[in-house]
């Protein structure tokens, strides 16, 4: 039987893609070699599982002494996952051992449900099946029986706790036989009254791929992803011998490592923490007597860490001479400080640095390797040299030294498999531009190499990739341009000739490396194979497999499934099909994994007009280019409104308890309820429920079921039924007569002030301090308990967080007077917590939820407030407290779904919706400016929906995706570079180009290209000239005309020139939606950029900067007349305008400020910073202050010394701040992604977004000086608790650094690290708190306010 863990997969114990299984007798369970096979197997999968109380660690042990039956124990951990399989022909019994579990099963459906289909099978293959049972079992069920054609012979298991279930299966599994396993996909069954959950459509999941006799193998062992998301890494290895678990580690950004698991679902995120570095290596190894696998990273300044995943304490640790120390985990934990070194060289110095005094960084980029048997480590840093770090045979790290290296110009190096020695492999230039390969033997007793066993020379003149081979193969496949050719020791040389292309990426299919995955620069993949007789490769073959993302790295992860990682595009996860589509590809996408990168430009709209930013980016590269548009928080998409005032409450009611979707919306108003229901036509219409009372205003109002089902969940008489609390009463009404059931009535003297209730339970208080306490039995209203609390209550909530949704142990209560929130245990109402808030803020509403697994308490304030905490769901004990500002009114919680999963949602002046994502809670605005109400509104028409009461208005909508930012993709299939927007005539304009390859040239052919701002149709195209390209584009308006226009500033790029010496600057009007060329005026050079000046037209044109006047010729129409310019720029890439004054940023002279004299007409230089910076983007963030940022992923700011006394001093830019950033920025543009509110203090600080190569959206902040002191000494305290990823310092990673200086990080503080506070523990929260000498509700408050930032 099959076995999956957490979404990793144990292949079955025949596994269909394994390549030893040759022999039609090895195939069969019976033979007494796969019977010892598959036991060896099922042993290893073994720790998996939680460890078993009472049984020994085995998973599935094979039946020795009876071959016409199996028995199998199989102990799965909690949420463990038996996919959903058949046992054809077979009698299972079936008995669980410990621990509970749901089972679901089905047998083959004999007639469909409808009266009117007789339809057993769809088109797609899937069949009709009908389900047996779904119901959770435990160690006192009975044993289980299933038959081969009834008694559930289709079933998968889910381990609600750790448990074991024993199988015994006769006659067991035989493909010969035609007892094969087949795994199957559910989907629903929709009748002709909507969706009917006692049958569903199973597909058989093929788990094999198979094209022109090339099969993908099922792999036994599991493995570790470590990929970059928006970069190039993707290595892969087994994590944990002892733990199979699959896990994605992935440093995008450069500067981050997420670890995600593979579930059935996709990727679950479990741990995303910052590298203080820029990662240039990330290799797999596993040192001699260990049973997992380390990850070796060096950083571009030459540091480097040793790390390793706790799989079960989730968990990322520093390897330290035999330690572990935590680094990191999903809350940011602090570190152990140590003085322990990894390694010590030669000068002694700080651990993890690999860097020489002297020594040229190599051109290519560094190369980090591994022996393959984890002898050495090999890093290539510097022309010249090759840094060998030794293992001892204990796996630790010895003293690393360096060989010198004769080959110059290295593109390659790798380690090569079954030597007796450590063997390296070099690709190299020589200085004719020839390129060949060479072997050397690293001697590691003379720290020197040794000629290897062998070379080849005069390779294509395009190879820049080496792919080793496992043994017993051994050799190197070398990757060119136009050929791919094969070599080893045995002087075996093969080579086949391909379609000229650029691979960079690849991923190994098999073990011993016969066959390959390729990627190109073209997004194609193609499939490499290695022909060969036992140990000899006799030829290559390479087939055509579909195209992707043009793919930086390539993983081939199971069952035909791949990841591709890609740094132009956005990542996948795809699946390698049986057939072929139309197309003739065999990819289908599975799963795309955004990335925006690399961000070009972009501009900053209110798109909603909402009063939020959004952005708009050029992003990706060649065909993966596209628009995309990011926007922060979460949007509804509203589907139906209307005009509703005063409403005080909103609940939505089924018809039937199981009903998969709700039919009624109820809608409380100050005097009366009305009742809204969906008709046969999917629209709403008000209606009458008899036994609602509806001349009174709703409290609470739910759908029940009575305390039969709840008590014997699946017995088949249910009794429907719904009930309405008001201010008098408790109502229970039938939803099928919609009559009066049974009524409860507030003793005399009262009335029911504030009520919660689930499908089995009411909780009320009633004025007094009285709480009731309510069950359904039998259709009957019973009060089981009533107490008197010593204050009155202003909320209450009984919100099931336990394993039964119909039933809770546990109630919260929030009071008046003491302002505190309770934990009562449920039927008897004890005390079980009491937590006093503090303040004078009463709470408003409580909501127990479970989110990812966690239950927590949340309790809102009137002021906005919300606390959090987490809630022990057996002992009701609160901890890790938390606060939050929400808004500035009261709040009001409720819980909805979305895609399966539950969120819950904040109704305030500021709605807000809460969410967990790596077991942290998250917070998300809405991009509504207040919301009084929300429900759920889950209907046929509209699923997922919500409806949502606003001042005089009711509306039902949809949910975007829950997450921070929204990312909308505009595919171009083409690459954007400059865009801008024109608010005048709602459009969206950009340049862009597009790679043309044929098979004797390639070219590109450059386009302005015209949107609209909201569909995003295309409305106009502007081809340019051959070799003119788009540099700059801008909307303005000139003196004494009207009109708005765009100006496009191009520049003829010549094979010939070294830099252009033409160029264009053409103005264009909108008219009926299409550009109208109105001006084009010629220039000696590059128009690098454009900007509105005072009515006029400012040009970067090469070393010039040139103002323009808008002029009107007699005939009427207008031109660009020349008015005065500034020379004395080696190339002005980047202005930007402030009034009278202009910055300028210069390719290497940094930045210039210029200013135009409106009386002499002309421009003059006021100051200039004179760093030899070579700049990539500029800003000005006031009048004095400039800020800018350069080529070495460093940003600075200039101030103009206005009051300085003497004029040498006013004719220099004073640098005041400077911050490594680790990212290559492009552009830098005022704006915001958040709504700016005049009531927060954050709402008034003005922000810069800087968009960057690796996909990065940043804001910079200028902040007020007293709170950049307060977060300066913040910043300060948390370094010194948070210790980073490898014990990387963040003080030196933050220090401005290029190739003449490194000086400490000043007048810039790190939002990320100080933002952290906020994941802290609580108790790590005080002791930072302590350091400060700062209250820790003072700080998170503080730190708070921040985030509304961004």
């Amino acid at each position: 039987m099959p076995v999956q863990i957490g979404g990793g997969k144990v292949a079955d114990p025949n596994p269909k893609g394994r390549l030893d299984h040759v022999a039609a007798d090895k195939d069969r369970p019976s033979s007494k070699r796969n019977r010892r096979r598959h036991k060896k197997a099922a042993a290893s999968a073994v720790a998996v599982a939680a460890p078993c109380p009472s049984l020994p660690p085995v998973p599935a042990m094979q039946s020795l002494f009876d071959t016409s039956k199996e028995f199998g124990i199989f102990c799965l951990p909690k949420s463990a996952v038996i996919p959903l399989h058949n046992h054809p022909g077979m009698t299972v019994f079936c008995k669980i051992l410990f621990g509970s579990m749901h089972l679901k099963s089905y047998d083959w459906a004999k007639s469909a449900p409808d009266s009117g289909s007789n339809t057993l099978e769809a088109s797609d293959g899937a069949r009709l099946a009908k389900v047996n049972t779904d119901a959770v079992f435990n160690a006192s069920a009975e044993t289980t029986v299933l038959y081969p054609e009834n008694g559930g012979n289709l079933h998968c298991f889910t381990a609600i706790t750790p448990c074991a279930v024993l199988d015994v299966m006769g006659p067991p599994y035989n493909r010969a036989d035609g007892r094969d396993c087949s795994y199957y996909d559910e989907s629903p069954y929709m009748s002709s009254s909507g969706r009917d959950a006692r049958y569903s459509w199973l597909k058989e999941n093929h788990s094999m791929f198979e094209m022109k006799g090339v099969q993908m193998p099922q792999r036994r062992f599991l493995k570790v992803i470590m990929y970059r998301i928006r970069s190039v890494w993707f290595v892969f290895g087994l994590v944990n011998r002892e733990a199979k678990i699959i896990l994605f580690a992935s440093s995008r950004k450069c500067t981050r490592i997420e670890i995600h698991l593979l579930t059935p679902q996709g990727l679950q995120p479990m741990i995303d923490v910052p590298i203080y570095g820029r990662i240039a290596t990330l290799e797999l190894f596993r040192p001699h007597n260990e049973t997992q696998d380390f990850l070796f990273i060096a950083t571009e300044r030459y540091k480097f860490c040793v790390l390793q995943w706790d799989a079960e304490k989730s968990e990322l640790l520093t390897r330290i001479r035999g330690r572990e120390v935590i680094l990191a985990t999903d809350e940011s934990l602090f570190s152990v400080t140590t003085t322990d070194n990894l390694y010590a060289d030669k000068r002694g110095g700080a651990m993890g640095d690999v860097s020489d005094r002297i020594g040229r960084p190599t051109d290519n980029g560094q190369i980090g390797i591994i022996d393959p048997d984890c002898r050495l480590i090999g890093l290539h840093l510097y022309d010249g040299l090759f840094k060998v770090i030794p293992f001892d045979i204990k796996g630790q790290l010895k003293e690393a030294f360096n060989i010198r290296l004769e080959e110059l110009q290295v593109l390659d190096i790798k380690f090569l498999y079954g030597c007796v020695k450590p063997t390296i492999v070099v690709l190299y230039q020589d200085n004719k531009d020839a390129r060949h390969v060479k072997t050397y033997e690293v001697a590691l007793k003379d720290k020197d190499f040794v000629e290897g066993p062998w070379s080849q020379n005069n390779l294509d003149n395009g190879a820049g990739l080496l792919i080793p081979v496992p043994a017993p193969l051994g050799g190197v496949i070398i990757i060119g341009e136009e050929t791919i050719v094969y070599c080893n020791a045995n002087a075996t040389f093969r080579a086949i000739p391909i379609k000229q292309s650029i691979i960079r990426a690849y991923g190994r299919v098999d073990p011993d490396g016969s066959r390959y995955l390729l990627g190109d620069n073209t997004g194609i993949l193609h499939l490499l194979v290695l022909t060969h007789e036992r140990e000899r490769v006799t030829g290559l073959k390479i087939e055509y497999l579909g195209e992707t993302s043009i793919a930086s790295s390539i993983s081939y992860l199971d069952n035909g499934v791949v990841y591709v990682g890609s740094r132009f595009g956005d990542s996948q996860l795809v699946k390698l099909n049986l057939q072929a589509d139309t197309s003739g590809s065999y990819v289908e996408v599975l799963e795309r994994y955004v990335n925006l990168g690399p961000i070009v430009d972009f501009c900053v709209v209110d798109l909603d007009r909402q009063g939020q930013g959004q952005v708009v980016t050029c992003s990706g590269a060649f065909k993966d280019g596209s628009l995309r548009v990011v926007r922060n928080g979460i949007g509804i998409n509203e589907q139906a409104s209307v005009e509703l005032q005063g409403i005080k409450g909103l609940w939505s009611l089924k018809s039937s308890f199981n009903d998969p979707y709700d039919m009624y919306l109820v809608v409380s108003f100050i005097s009366e309820t009305r009742f809204l229901a969906m008709n046969m036509e999917d629209e709403l219409e008000e209606t009458e429920i008899e036994g609602f009372d509806a001349q009174t205003q709703t409290l609470f109002c739910q759908n029940a079921i009575s305390d039969l089902l709840v008590q014997v969940p699946f017995v088949l008489n249910y009794i429907f039924v719904a009930f309405l609390v008001t201010a008098n009463s408790v109502r229970l009404v039938s939803c099928t007569s919609r009559e009066l059931v049974d009524q409860w009535n507030a003793p005399e003297g009262y009335s029911v002030n504030v009520a919660s209730a689930n499908a089995s339970q009411v909780l009320l208080a009633t004025g007094g301090g009285h709480l009731v306490y309510l069950e359904i039995r039998d259709s009957k209203l019973v009060e089981v308990k009533h107490i008197q609390l010593e204050h009155e209550i202003s909320c209450v909530d009984l919100n099931p967080i336990g394993e039964n949704p119909q039933y809770s142990s546990l109630a919260a209560v929030g009071m008046w007077t003491d302002i505190s929130v309770r934990i009562l245990s449920l039927p008897d109402l004890e005390l079980k917590r009491k937590e006093t808030l503090g303040g004078e803020i009463v709470p408003r509403s409580v909501l127990l939820c479970t989110l990812e697994g966690i239950s927590y308490l949340l309790c809102a304030l009137g002021d906005g407030h919300l606390f959090s905490f987490l809630l022990n769901a057996s002992s009701g004990d609160l901890s890790d407290r938390k606060k939050v500002s929400l808004g500035t009114q009261p709040i009001s919680l409720r819980t909805f779904s979305s895609k399966g999963t539950t969120h819950v949602f904040a109704s305030s002046d500021r709605p807000t919706v809460i969410y967990s994502s790596n077991k942290k809670l998250l917070y998300s605005n809405v991009n509504l400016k207040e919301v009084n109400h929300m429900c759920p509104f889950n209907t046929a028409a509209i699923p997922d929906s919500l409806a949502i009461a606003k001042e005089g208005e009711l509306s039902i909508g949809t949910i975007d995706d829950i997450q921070k930012l929204h990312i909308r993709t505009i595919p171009l299939n083409e690459q954007a570079r400059r865009i801008c927007h024109q608010e005048q005539s709602r459009t969206l304009a950009f340049c862009s180009f597009k790679h043309n390859q044929t098979s004797i040239e390639e070219s590109e052919t450059h386009f302005v290209r015209l949107l609209d701002h909201q569909t995003f149709e295309f409305l106009s195209i502007y081809q340019l000239d051959p070799y003119e390209h788009g540099c700059s584009i801008i909307s303005c308006s000139f003196s004494d005309d009207n009109n708005v226009y765009y100006c496009v500033g191009t520049a003829y790029v010549l094979p010939e020139e070294n830099e252009p010496t033409k160029g264009r600057i053409l103005v264009f009007a909108v008219e009926d939606g299409r550009l109208q060329l109105i001006v084009e005026k010629e220039t000696k050079g590059a128009v690098y950029s454009l900007n509105a000046f005072n009515g006029k037209l400012l040009a970067a044109i090469n070393q010039k900067i040139q103002l323009y006047k808008w002029m009107l010729r007699e005939d009427g129409s207008h031109e660009l007349q020349s008015e005065c310019g500034h020379h004395g720029h080696i190339l002005a890439l980047y202005t930007q305008t402030r009034g009278d004054f202009i910055v300028v940023g210069d390719l290497m002279k940094s930045i210039s400020l210029l200013v135009y004299k409106h009386e002499e007409s002309a421009i003059e230089e006021l100051a200039r910073d004179y760093n030899a910076n070579w700049m990539s983007a500029v800003e000005m963030l006031d009048d004095e202050i400039y800020i800018g940022a350069e080529n070495n992923y460093n940003i600075f700011t200039v101030r103009k010394n206005s009051d300085a006394a003497t004029d040498e001093e006013r004719g220099r830019l004073e640098v005041v701040g400077e911050y490594h950033l680790g990212e290559f920025v492009n552009r830098l543009r005022h704006g915001s992604l958040v709504m700016r509110l005049p009531d927060s203090e954050m709402g008034q600080i003005p922000t810069v977004i800087f968009g960057t190569i690796n996909g990065v959206i940043g804001i910079i902040a200028s902040l007020p000086h007293d709170q950049y002191v307060f977060l300066e000494k913040l910043q300060s305290t948390l370094v010194k608790f948070i210790k980073g990823v490898g014990n990387l310092s963040h003080e030196q990673w933050r220090s401005f650094h290029n190739d003449k200086k490194t000086s400490e990080a000043r007048n810039f503080l790190d939002g990320d690290l100080i933002e952290s506070f906020l994941d802290l523990s609580r108790s790590k929260m005080e002791e930072v708190s302590k350091g400060m000498g700062v209250p820790v509700e003072e700080l998170s408050k503080r730190v708070e306010e921040l985030t509304r930032l961004h």
